[in-house]
């Protein structure tokens, strides 16, 4: 069976486009529509259905997908220990951290580097995801951890953790802390943030997937923590991971989908033949695996400028 055509199908499911796979891993779409289309002839079954609003697995697809994941996450597995044992790599794992992240996640990072099996340093980048990702691309960064917003299918994936999301709502009155529905929400007027740290992205999905209009404020705030200040002063409306809110915000309620709380996933990205394979798959597993990590600490306020959130900054773990 073709590797090649199996990787062409975990990018379109992950995708939900041709097209976009096809950007992913540099070739022409025709190329990876064949691709696929000779995978599909061989298994027998069809994978994928097109229409206006995109890609969706088939029936049979839904089925045969998760399978090849699967394979490939094992076969990735089996290449990187391999490459491990003739040709072991050093120096620290470099890696790249969206502003949305949270301190408890970077501490649980810290603590993964130094408890690997062959204990590294770890170096921080935080930024905005467009760096990040390029960063990655051009072997600058070796892991990224980020909001799963965006797919990168050439790209190693594992969802390491989900937090709750809140609505801030000026015009709902103090102290009700009931659970508000995404249906209810809809009729406020979201602010919004440049789309780089993933917050928007996020926001415009979870309403265009649930057929849910998104108004907005006119206007625009410049980071996360602009947002949930302008909306305690009742300018709009604000969606925000629970670990992002104020701890004392009056007008926060849970937000959820048919009874069952809407979930920001965080997901860690890497390049399947970084010479720290091995190792990268050992420290990702720790963040996947820590209860720690599901557990967001609400964070408190920084004496750093707000317009500074998604601006680069580094650091190193302590021998």
């Amino acid at each position: 069976m073709n590797i090649e055509g199996l990787r062409y199908a975990q990018a379109v499911s992950r995708t939900k486009s041709f097209s976009a796979a096809a950007r992913d891993y540099g070739v022409t779409q025709p190329a990876l529509s064949n691709g696929v289309a000779r995978l599909e002839e061989e298994l027998g079954v069809k994978l994928f259905d097109r229409s206006p609003r995109g890609v969706k697995p088939t029936a049979h697809g839904a089925r045969i997908l998760p399978m090849i994941d699967r394979a490939l996450d094992a076969l990735d597995s089996v290449t990187t220990e391999a490459r491990r044992l003739t040709s072991p790599a050093e120096g620290a794992i470099r890696t790249g951290v969206s502003p949305l992240i949270g301190a408890d996640l970077v501490a649980c990072a810290f603590s993964a580097a130094r408890t690997l099996t062959h204990p590294r340093d770890l170096v921080l980048r935080e930024a905005d995801l467009g760096l990040l990702r390029t960063a990655l691309k051009d072997g600058r960064l070796d892991v990224l951890l980020v909001p799963e917003v965006e797919a990168m299918p050439a790209y190693r994936h594992r969802t390491i953790f989900t937090e709750p999301v809140v609505v801030i709502d000026p015009a709902v009155a103090p102290g009700t802390e009931d659970p508000v529905e995404l249906n209810d929400a809809a009729g406020a007027d979201f602010i919004l943030v440049p789309d780089t740290c993933g917050l928007t992205t996020f926001t415009t999905q979870l309403f265009r997937d649930n057929d849910l209009p998104l108004r907005t404020y006119p206007g625009e705030a410049a980071s996360y923590r602009v947002l949930d200040e302008w909306a305690r002063l009742g300018v709009g409306a604000a969606l925000l991971p629970q670990s992002k809110v104020t701890p004392d915000h009056a007008s926060c309620r849970p937000l959820v989908r048919g009874g069952a709380p809407v979930e920001m996933s965080y997901e860690a990205v890497w390049d399947r033949a970084n010479p720290l394979g091995a190792d990268l798959e050992e420290f990702v597993g720790f963040l996947a695996d820590s209860a720690g990590c599901r557990l967001p600490v609400p964070q408190q306020d920084s004496e750093e400028p707000d317009g500074q959130a998604a601006g680069p900054s580094s650091a190193v773990a302590p021998q």
